[in-house]
């Protein structure tokens, strides 16, 4: 596939933003530093099209925690000036990390503690 004018410069705002999300991340706490070297070395879409398929990527888990998924990979990728740059299955792939994300989180807030198991209602964990 051929990339004309456009597609280079969303390729670089995309490194760009992909290099920002390691901004993001410090200010909130962690720094994901394998992160933001693989995408130094294979660039913002290489590294995103690869790191979208692996399980388990603790940055995002991270971000679930804080309630910041919109400062995602996956969610970057999902913006509509970047949607071009990927495929079908790795967008899918992204929505359905953050959807499953999103459900997980949920789930686990709404589990009850073990004092509250004896009858009182259920409050959302902290």
């Amino acid at each position: 596939m051929k990339i004309g004018p456009a597609g280079n410069q969303a390729r670089e705002r995309f490194h760009k933003q992909m290099l920002a999300l390691y901004d993001v991340c410090s200010a909130l706490g962690f720094r994901p530093v394998l992160f933001r070297r693989y995408v130094i070395l294979n660039g913002g879409v290489s590294a995103a099209k690869e790191l979208v398929f692996k399980p388990g990527t603790t940055g995002l888990e991270r971000l679930i925690d804080l309630g910041k998924t919109e400062h995602s990979m996956e969610a970057t990728m999902l913006l509509p000036e970047f949607q071009p740059l990927f495929s079908t299955e790795e967008l899918k792939e992204a929505r359905e990390r953050l959807a499953n994300a999103n459900r997980s989180r949920s789930r686990g807030r709404l589990t009850p503690n073990a004092s509250e198991r004896t009858g009182g209602p259920l409050k959302p964990s902290s």
